[in-house]
């Protein structure tokens, strides 16, 4: 169940030639697919790329009808090997998946294939997730272009741009023999725009001719003396094709080159952003009319001497906006001057940022610096960002002391079924002390923050079992504890960190977060899903799998929010004497999911008059001492303090906020630390029946019964005083 439905934009795929389609980013990639004649194409989520996968499914009934194949694969490594479709035969793959993690993941394939190269055009099409807003390791996807020498395009962040962008990247990589990688940033994949739409083409040959007519060729598998071949087919062939394809199809833009003796270099992402700063400066308008020679490399792997020579030849200083670290680009064009004889100053990590993304602010800056200095008469405004921060008059003077500030730790939402989990953790450690943990990739993650404070390394998806296998002794007096979720135990923790465990007889408890989705990544099926659907096969319970490759002790908890289970289950696990690994399924429903499910299921009930009952908890502020413990324990975003209604007690209470969506963890963890009984239930009841009624009648009765003594007491204490 994926987070949303493209079921009514897909219908745009539909549209022929001359049509102008208005659509987000994402949908003009699917659309420039479809031009393109793709006969095949897979992937795995990742964002900002995840709803590539979601279209793509949704779109499955066009895709049928083209004849083009289509897969949610199991990991990027299985889509990357997908792409072997193009080696002998004249199909168009293409393959997505998160940038720099998952061309981690699926090198082996990409490495191999780009050794021995392919007849189909094979495309690449990564979801950039670099900067401010990220959520990986800060890596550059250039490295992995350069290693296996695959050409990498960076398209301006253009509707109309990354539609060509796509199809002339098959073309690219057929004229060449090469894959390609197509890098797409945040910005770009959600960004909106409108491109003139061409006819959809069925590929010439489709997976089912290839398949009817198998052909292969020895000469492209990596072995010697083939491999050898390879290296000097990439140097003499294949690269100085691509170098005149990029050359004659005009790939990379020179923008205005004629207006003056100085010039600016930039990857083609980075380019709405630099007009953004050239605008802030008054060397520019919003329209990209600049007043600086501008050369906007679309293509920034391989590097087009030509071009840059001819760019730069009669140029004082040139600036270089490269996006990331190490300065790939900057040390190539270095010796592409130098090598050429070309005096032209170089500049570029010298006046920008080293590392980090380069905003607007960022690049304002840089550029404020090198036209202050080779070309003042275009700059006309000085922007607020680049007044003195020290300065009041400063809109961005530092007011506050950032140290008086404190950060907001991302967390686990209302709800989350993966919060009592560890807070059994948390409360099995009391009495078997504390463990190392290994953590994973995915919502669990967030267990590392406060109040948990849980998970000492996080070494990939799916790993965390794997990277828990060192810390394995017989003679150590507790285990070592790994946790990884749904969606890396299928992606790669199955074989990698639990058969590894099996195999080695080691003695940790892993716990696999089952939330019945690939939830971190949009909430897409797995294999253990419950979700009936007929185009993937699911309901494959993850306890059935580790028992298949020899786990002795496994066990399911099917509702995590019961605490004191939780920590009875760890507990158990924590003493137990039985060899090998002891594998804790625990699982419930993500509860964001699950509201996407019930929420429009209730607003029908409601709407045709149905009863309706929803839970909601609370905290009754007279018996709350004003521990917080609850708090501290749970962490949840709808459990807070609100100030005392006794006079007499200075200390605020605890209080439940409207968001709750009524699971009972807070209550539940209180019980389960023995903490306070201040918690309490309510059924909320939307169109009450007769006898909902009539219940509500007696207990008022009831109460009003049995407050009656009371009362009368406390009567005759205000009568006495």
């Amino acid at each position: 169940m994926a987070e949303r439905s493209f079921a009514n934009e897909v219908q745009q795929l539909r549209h022929g030639a001359g049509t102008t389609l208005h659509v987000e980013g994402i949908l003009a990639v699917t659309k420039a697919l479809l031009q393109s004649g793709v006969a095949y194409v897979g992937g795995y989520q990742g964002a900002p790329i995840s709803h590539l996968m979601d279209v793509l499914g949704d779109a499955r009934e066009i895709l049928d009808e083209l004849g083009v194949y289509f897969e949610n694969s199991a990991s990027e490594a299985t889509a990357a090997a997908m792409l072997a479709a193009s080696v002998n035969y004249p199909l168009r793959g293409a393959v997505t998946f998160k940038s720099t993690v998952g061309l981690n993941v699926a090198s082996d394939a990409l490495a191999n294939l780009a050794s021995g190269g392919v007849k189909g055009g094979a495309l690449i099409i990564l979801g950039e997730d670099y900067g401010e807003g990220s959520s990986i390791m800060q890596e550059r996807s250039h490295a992995f272009a350069m290693k296996s020498q695959m050409w990498l395009l960076d398209p301006r962040p253009n509707v109309a741009a990354i539609v060509d962008a796509v199809e002339t990247g098959f073309e690219l990589s057929e004229a060449s023999g090469t894959p390609v990688m197509l890098d797409l940033r945040l910005r770009s994949c959600h960004l909106h725009g409108g491109f003139v739409a061409k006819d959809n083409r069925r590929p010439p040959v489709t997976v089912k001719d290839a398949i009817e007519n198998p052909s292969r060729d020895v000469s492209r598998i990596v072995l010697p003396p083939a491999s050898f071949l390879h290296e000097q087919e990439k140097v003499a062939e294949r690269w100085p094709a691509a170098v005149a394809f990029i050359k004659e199809r005009g790939l990379n833009e020179v923008i205005n080159d004629d207006l003056a003796d100085v010039g600016i270099i930039a990857q083609g992402g980075l380019y709405n952003t630099m007009n953004r700063a050239m605008e802030l400066l008054g060397c520019s308008d919003a329209y990209g009319n600049t007043k600086v020679p501008l050369y906007v490399m679309n293509v920034t792997y391989p590097v087009v001497d030509d071009e840059l020579v001819a760019f730069c030849e009669g140029k004082r200083a040139v600036l270089l906006l490269e996006e990331g670290q190490p300065d790939y680009l900057e040390q190539n064009i270095n010796a592409i001057l130098r090598r050429n004889g070309i005096g032209t100053a170089l500049h570029g990590k010298d006046l920008l940022p080293v590392a980090g993304e380069y905003t607007t602010a960022a690049i304002t800056r840089g550029l404020e610096a090198f036209l202050g200095r080779y070309l003042p008469e275009v700059v006309e405004h000085r922007p607020a960002l680049l007044l003195d921060r020290d300065d009041p008059a400063s809109p961005f003077a530092r007011h506050v002391d950032p140290a008086e500030v404190l950060p907001r730790p991302p967390g686990l939402c209302t709800g989350c079924p993966e919060r009592p989990i560890f807070s059994g953790l948390k409360l099995a450690e009391r009495e078997t002390g504390e463990h190392h943990v290994s953590a994973d990739i995915g919502c669990h993650l967030f267990a590392i923050n406060a109040p948990f404070d849980l998970g000492a390394t996080t070494m990939g998806y799916g790993l965390g079992s794997a990277a828990a296998s060192a810390l394995n002794s017989k003679d150590a007096d507790r285990k070592t504890v790994a946790i990884m979720g749904d969606g890396g135990f299928w992606h790669n923790g199955l074989t990698s960190g639990v058969g590894n465990a099996v195999f080695n007889k080691n003695d940790q408890v892993l716990v696999v977060v089952d939330n019945d989705y690939s939830a971190a990544t949009g909430g897409q099926d797995v294999l253990s899903s419950h979700a009936d659907t007929p185009l993937r096969s699911t309901q494959h319970p993850i306890e059935k799998a580790v028992r298949g490759i020899g786990v002795e002790y496994a066990l399911t908890i099917d509702h995590t929010y019961d605490v004191g289970r939780v920590r009875d289950t760890f507990v158990d696990a924590f003493t137990s004497e039985e060899p090998g690994p002891k594998v804790l399924v625990m699982q419930s429903e993500c509860q964001l999911n699950r509201q996407r499910r019930v929420k429009p299921e209730m607003r029908k009930a409601l709407k045709d008059g149905k009863r309706v009952v929803r839970e909601r908890f609370g905290v009754d502020a007279e018996t709350c001492t004003g521990d917080h413990a609850c708090i501290r324990i749970s962490g949840c975003p709808s459990l807070t303090i609100a100030s005392n209604p006794d006079p007499m007690r200075t200390d605020p209470v605890a209080t439940v906020l409207d968001s709750c969506v009524g699971c009972g963890v807070c209550g539940a963890n209180a019980h389960a630390a023995v903490l306070c009984p201040s918690f309490y239930r309510t059924d909320v009841i939307h169109n009450p029946t007769t006898k909902d009624k009539a219940l509500v009648k007696v207990r008022r009765w009831w109460m009003r019964r049995l407050s009656a003594s009371a009362e009368r007491r406390a009567a005759r204490f205000e009568v006495a005083a």
